[in-house]
């Protein structure tokens, strides 16, 4: 599952706790989030709906849905919604993505004592890009 729109990996927190990170960030920037766990598949489910307005935020980045599944060693995230995000959106877009990115990288790093990482997946290209 975690190939594909794969985004991000953590190495040392399991996918519950690294998708309540995600969460509990989306929700201080104004969505409002609704999150789900099952065990078969074993996954967390993050949507997330723009309710409180946010300058930094683009008209497409008003719904999210992100899936989080194990792997070994942690956790990867998957990209699920938006898959396209129109040409004038992009650089707001990115800014958007980077903050997040930023966001989980810190929280990680603090709530484990700099054991666990977060890091881009490898062959990290979101799904509106397209490839070089």
């Amino acid at each position: 599952m975690a190939n594909g729109n794969e985004w991000l990996r953590v190495r040392g927190m399991g996918r519950e706790r690294f998708a309540g990170h995600l969460a509990d960030y989306l929700g201080t920037i104004g969505y409002a989030v609704e999150r789900s766990d099952t065990t078969e598949p074993s996954e967390s489910r993050v949507s997330a709906e723009l309710k409180r307005m946010n300058p930094a935020v683009p008209e497409a980045a008003r719904t999210l849905v992100f899936t989080v599944v194990p792997t070994s060693g942690g956790a990867a995230v998957v990209w699920t919604t938006p898959l396209t995000v129109p040409e004038p959106d992009r650089a707001r877009f990115g800014r958007l993505v980077s903050e997040i990115t930023h966001h989980l990288e810190r929280a990680v790093l603090t709530e484990s004592h700099a054991t666990a990482r977060v890091s881009r997946a490898p062959d990290l290209r979101l799904p509106w890009e397209t490839p070089t």
